[in-house]
């Protein structure tokens, strides 16, 4: 259980949006579509034949489409991010006359800013040649005025080579950069696998062959043969057993290697999506890359990505860098297709195939990665469902980039109130119809329709926990017995600490077993949603407990408890803490709120977390003991009561736990006093002086006291800390029953 109660430090990742040398931000382009919280939000790309933007539709020749159903378009514009001004006939002494400034342009010709991020992902020394051209030709050709860019690489993290700026020579000098270094590399061991296992193939005749003629020496009686027979034998099958173990050994290291190198790239590619929600107009990415690595582990986040660009409002437009490949994309799966083959043939030839459990199978879900690998995948699939396109087998990618340019040079702008109004976490799809033939568009596939979350990404098994919580707050089913909180634990370096704690009993949650009886699963997940005064979401954790095993152990995994801690920072003010946590197999959602309080920072004064009325200790191992947790207590690890109930004829004493800090410069002792009140009446009142602060500079206490004197009921656990200059106080609740 100590193991589950590992403390997770839950970062929240931002991007300024715009890096200005002045300092300054833009101002507001007087096209923006200010729209409600419910409003959809499309921009739709509209080109001929050849290629060219269409940029004189009206309202009237396009029809929206949500999940079928017809919706009525609430504004509509189209947006030109072409230069203003165009010169018109100079006079006779060839001077060109300029436009008028002062006078407004008309709605379609307004200008907006553009904001272009070009995103790097981890490349070959060719792709990055290819790519070098392609964004050098974005920062001659593709910057129109007053538009910003940023430029990042993603290797094991997200790197920021230029924050957004409208100085091209900043952006080509970044892109310059990003393209000039060289990203972590990594070797697939798919060939040296398919060498083992062709080795392994000539073992096994070998071995075949030492059993034969072992067998006809031992018919013969002939001893010195058989026993050297045997022996080859016996050299092959070790060194089979070596290959075999080395395979074993690259594929687990390759599984790995794509999970961790999938992964960087999903949260690279959301932390920059996710800073550019709230600015005005249409988002573009432009991502280079050789292929997206998308293992199961990996595919399960993958529509957060989706799903946080359509949110935000953002394109994606993705290139494959490796330019014209001289193989396919599959090949590679191709040969392991055949080396599987000729491993299963020769199983099934000498009588050992193990059908569905065997390495065959495995292979095949490792094939099925490989498939994933190819660039016409993931990155078509990410292009094609944020409205972009997907550029590959060619090495001109500054052509393709003017392609994107001429994109993002002008686009119809338009919105829509959803006539569904039940907002269930489901995917709805988009579809935009044009009253023109010949005409093609491009537009965002759809949205989870979930409550907004600001600029945070939901990610997919945050969407139906979040939906099924504001059905519990409309009357719905919240039978999950969870409980959770939210603590202040103001440290000195994280004055705005705060810890958010859940449990429930795992028996709580559905198992399922599989349809081979064989194996179980279970689905189930936590998330917080800190909200402050206004209701407004400003951070959110969570975690997902997809779990399963062996049938034989699924008793042992429904014992016990599950136990949910993350930490956040925030600024200080009042905030509720809302906890959901969902059973994706029973259907069944439990919403706990938390007020949390955290007040402003003052080194001249004592500072006091929130108190915490304890459940249960457990003793810490040496190795433990020298790690600091807030919830570390000398030897101990104490767990706090989550507001159940406290029964009298169980818990004969309440145990509380604090955590204090002096005030800056200050030697003074400091003094705790907690009082026991009901309805606002002191009940009873005790004082002891604290001891002296840790190396860490903060005092960890812990107190008890009798329940014999109250009554089942309702009380009140106030707690004082005064240094004879200054008092704090944390007030905390607790439920009595017989």
């Amino acid at each position: 259980m100590k193991r589950v109660v590992t403390i997770v430090l839950a970062i929240t990742v931002g991007l300024c949006p715009f890096g200005f040398l002045n300092g300054q931000e833009p101002q507001q382009p007087d096209d923006v579509v200010r729209i409600r919280s419910n409003e959809v939000r499309l921009d739709v790309v509209v080109k001929d034949k050849k290629g060219r933007t269409v940029k004189d539709l009206t309202q009237a020749d396009f029809e929206v489409l949500e999940d079928g159903v017809p919706q009525r378009i609430q504004s509509f514009r189209f947006v030109n991010r072409e230069v203003a001004s165009e010169p018109t006939k100079g006079n006779q002494t060839g001077n060109e006359t300029k436009p008028d400034a002062s006078q407004p342009l008309p709605p379609e010709r307004r200008t907006t800013p553009g904001v272009t991020a070009l995103v790097f992902d981890r490349l070959s020394p060719q792709a990055r040649s290819l790519a070098k051209k392609a964004g050098l030709a974005y920062t001659q050709e593709g910057i129109g005025a007053g538009d910003f860019t940023g430029v990042f690489r993603i290797d094991q993290s997200l790197i920021t080579l230029q924050r957004f700026t409208d100085n091209s020579e900043l952006v080509t000098n970044a892109v310059g950069r990003a393209t000039d270094a060289t990203a972590s590399s990594y070797t697939s061991g798919a060939q040296r696998t398919r060498d083992l296992a062709d080795q392994n193939a000539g073992l096994q005749q070998e071995m075949d062959s030492a059993q034969s003629t072992a067998q006809a020496a031992g018919a013969s009686r002939d001893g010195a043969a058989a026993a050297a027979s045997a022996a080859a034998g016996g050299q092959a099958a070790a060194q089979q057993a070596l290959n075999q173990m080395e395979a074993n050994i690259l594929e687990m290291y390759e599984a790995l290697e794509r999970d961790q190198q999938g992964f960087a790239t999903i949260n690279g590619l959301l932390a920059v999506i996710n800073p550019m929600r709230n600015l005005p107009g249409r988002k573009t990415i432009i991502f280079f890359s050789e292929g997206l690595v998308l293992p199961t582990a990996v595919q399960a986040k993958f529509p957060a990505v989706i799903s946080a660009a359509n949110k935000a409002n953002v394109s994606i437009y993705t290139i494959d860098a490796a330019g014209l490949r001289t193989e396919s994309g599959t090949l590679e799966a191709a040969k392991e297709l055949n080396s599987i083959a000729s491993q299963r043939m020769s199983q099934q030839g000498r009588g050992t195939d193990r059908g569905v459990n065997g390495p065959y199978m495995k292979s095949l879900e490792r094939n099925e990665d490989l498939l994933k690998f190819d660039p016409r995948s993931g990155l078509g699939q990410l292009a094609d469902q944020t409205g972009g396109f997907l550029i590959h087998d060619t090495n001109d990618l500054a052509g393709g980039v003017r392609r994107i340019s001429d994109d993002m040079h002008g686009y119809y702008l338009l919105t829509y109130i959803p006539k569904n109004e039940d907002y269930n976490g489901r995917f709805r799809q988009i579809n935009v119809k044009l009253d023109h033939a010949n005409l093609e568009l491009q537009t965002r596939k759809g949205y989870y329709a979930v409550e907004s979350m600001g600029q945070m990404p939901l990610l997919d098994y945050e969407v139906p926990a979040i939906a099924a919580a504001r059905n519990v707050h409309s009357g719905g089913n919240s039978s999950l017995p969870f409980k959770g909180a939210a603590l202040s634990f103001p440290a000195l370096s994280r004055p705005g600490l705060t810890l958010i704690v859940g449990e429930a009993p795992m028996s709580a949650f559905a198992f399922a077993p599989a349809p081979d009886k064989k194996t179980y699963h279970a689905d189930f997940s936590v998330v917080a949603l800190i909200k402050d005064k206004s209701g407004q979401v400003v951070q959110k954790v969570s975690r997902h407990y997809p779990l399963s095993g062996p049938i034989d152990q699924l008793d042992p995994a429904r014992k016990g408890d599950l136990l949910f801690y993350r930490e956040a920072q925030l600024s200080p003010g009042s905030y509720n803490v809302e906890l959901i946590a969902h059973d994706e197999l029973a259907g069944r959602t439990s919403v706990q709120t938390s007020p949390l309080e955290i007040p402003a920072v003052d080194e001249g004064k004592p500072r006091l977390s929130s108190v915490s009325v304890l459940k249960r200790a457990e003793r810490l191992t040496p190795e433990e003991q020298r790690t600091d947790q807030p919830f570390h207590f000398g030897e101990l690890l104490v767990y706090p009561n989550l507001g159940e109930t406290i029964s009298k004829s169980q818990a004969k004493q309440l145990a509380f736990f604090v955590t204090a800090w002096p005030a800056k410069g200050s030697s003074a002792n400091m003094q705790l006093t907690f009082l026991i009140l009901q309805n606002h009446k002191a009940l009873g009142k005790s004082s002891t002086p604290l001891p002296a602060a840790d190396e860490r500079g903060q005092i960890k206490y812990a107190n008890s006291f009798s329940l014999a004197d109250f009554q089942p009921g309702v009380y009140e656990l106030q707690v004082n800390v005064s240094d004879g200059k200054s008092t704090v106080n944390r007030v905390t609740e607790f439920t009595l029953a017989p």
